[in-house]
């Protein structure tokens, strides 16, 4: 089964995030889920500062920059991961480096083009 693990963090932590302790962390957990063999797909996200919002209403595109959510925590940081059950996907979301100061929202994914095909 297919889980997206989802890291929510306050702007405060984007704004500190050239931390190297927390980058060899982030490279240590990733190099664990590949020789695991579970990861599927993932990637950090740059700041909501840096953020582009689009909406349609009444057939008319909006543009907004930055964050447009009023919200203390946003989108860091995703990753995909292909486990038996949730128990497994709520193990590896507790290993998460972020898990310490952030919030890793565990979500299962619905399944249909999920992932791209193994390359053989």
């Amino acid at each position: 089964m297919k889980y997206a693990l989802l890291v929510h963090q306050s702007q405060e932590h984007f704004d500190h995030r050239d931390d190297k302790a927390a980058t060899a962390a982030g490279r240590a957990y990733a190099e664990a889920l590949q020789a695991a063999g579970i990861f599927v797909a993932g990637a950090g996200l740059d700041s909501p500062k840096n953020a582009t919002t689009v909406t349609v209403r009444d057939g008319k595109r909006h543009v907004h920059d930055g964050p447009y959510a009023e919200t203390k925590e946003f989108l860091a940081g995703f990753g995909i991961i292909d486990v038996p059950n949730l128990d497994a996907a709520l193990e590896w979301a507790a290993r998460h480096p972020a898990s310490g100061f952030a919030t890793v929202e565990v979500r299962p994914l619905l399944g249909f083009g999920a992932a791209p095909a193994k390359s053989r």
